[in-house]
C-alpha cells in the first residue's frame, strides 16, 4: 500500500474507493483511511515514519478562497477554529459547513461582526452565538479534561475578553469558574478569593490598565498562568501594549502571556495544557 505524498478528493459520495488518492486534490482523512494505513504499518508494508510525516501534512480541503485543515484534531487535540475578520459572511459560512460535514469535533467561528454571524447560523443550523464567536457541535460539560480552570478578570470592562475565553473552553468541555472584577485598585477583592485562586488547576487573568493583576494571581497560585491583556486603559495605556509589556515583564516566574484581547489564544492554551 502506497503512502500518498498529496491531499486526495472528497469522498462525499461514498463513490471513491477506498484507500488514499494523489491528484492533488483534497479531503479529510476517515477512519477506515486511518485503519489501513495502521494495518499496513503493523504489517510492515508502509515505513512508520513515512506514514507519520504524510499524517501530520494530510489532509485539508481547498474551497478556492481557503483550505480547510480537517486535520488539525489529530495533529493537536483541537479542530480548527475560523477567524472571521477579512472573510465575507459567504466564506465564512462556506467554512463552516465544510468543516461541519468532515466530523463531530466542536466548529468555532470567532470575531464575527454581524453579517458574518447570521449568514453562518443560517447556513448551518444547531449553532449559538456567544458576543462574537459561534459554536456548532460543542462538546458537553465534563467531556473535557477534569480540571478547575479559573477566570480572573480586573474590571468589568474586560468581562467581553473573559466571556471569549470562557465560551471557548464551554465549547471543549471545560466550564470554568469566575472571579470578577478583582482588580489590583482594590485588590482585597482578590485576595477574598486567595484560596480559590490557589486551588485551581489553571487560571486564565484578563486584565487592562498597567496588567499588574497577572503578577498578583501569579504570586499565589502554583498553577499554570495565562494572562490577557486587554485594551482598556487611561493614556499610556497604549490600547493594551502597556498592560502587555507589564505581563511579559512580570516578576511571577512563569506567567504566560498571550495577545491583547486574546481571549481565544489564552482558552486554547489552557486546553493544550490539560490535554498534556
Amino acid at each position: 500500500m502506497k503512502v500518498p505524498s498529496g491531499p486526495r478528493n472528497p469522498t462525499r459520495d461514498g463513490t471513491e474507493a477506498a484507500g488514499w488518492v494523489t491528484d492533488g486534490q483534497t479531503t479529510g482523512v476517515d477512519d477506515d483511511t486511518l485503519r489501513q494505513m495502521l494495518a499496513g504499518v503493523a504489517a510492515g508494508t508502509i515505513d512508520a515514519d513515512e506514514a507519520a510525516r504524510s499524517l501530520r501534512r494530510l489532509p485539508y480541503t481547498d474551497l478556492g478562497f481557503a483550505r480547510v485543515d480537517h486535520h488539525r484534531s489529530i495533529r493537536q487535540g483541537l479542530a480548527e477554529a475560523v477567524y472571521a475578520p477579512g472573510k465575507t459572511p459567504a466564506q465564512c459560512a462556506a467554512i463552516i459547513t465544510e468543516l461541519l460535514a468532515a466530523g463531530d469535533e466542536p466548529v468555532l467561528l470567532t470575531r464575527t461582526d454581524e453579517a458574518q454571524a447570521l449568514a453562518a447560523l443560517d447556513a448551518n443550523p444547531g449553532g449559538t452565538r456567544s458576543g462574537t464567536l459561534c459554536v456548532w457541535q460543542p462538546a458537553a460539560e465534563g467531556e473535557g479534561p477534569d480540571a478547575g480552570v479559573l477566570i480572573v478578570t480586573a474590571g468589568t470592562a474586560d468581562l467581553p475578553v473573559a466571556d471569549e475565553a470562557d465560551a471557548v473552553l464551554a465549547a471543549h468541555g471545560v466550564k470554568p469558574s469566575r472571579i470578577t472584577d478583582a482588580g489590583v485598585a482594590g485588590i482585597h477583592r482578590l485576595l477574598a478569593s486567595a484560596d480559590t485562586v490557589a486551588e485551581a488547576d489553571a487560571v486564565i487573568v484578563v486584565a487592562g490598565m498597567e496588567g499588574a493583576l497577572a503578577s498578583v494571581v501569579g504570586g499565589i497560585t502554583g498553577a499554570p498562568v495565562v494572562a490577557v491583556p486587554t485594551s482598556v486603559g487611561y493614556g499610556a495605556g497604549l490600547e493594551g501594549v502597556t498592560a502587555l509589556l507589564s505581563m511579559h515583564a512580570s516578576c511571577a516566574a512563569g506567567v504566560s502571556v498571550v495577545g491583547i484581547d486574546n481571549g481565544y489564544g489564552a482558552a486554547i492554551a489552557i486546553m493544550r495544557m490539560l490535554r498534556r
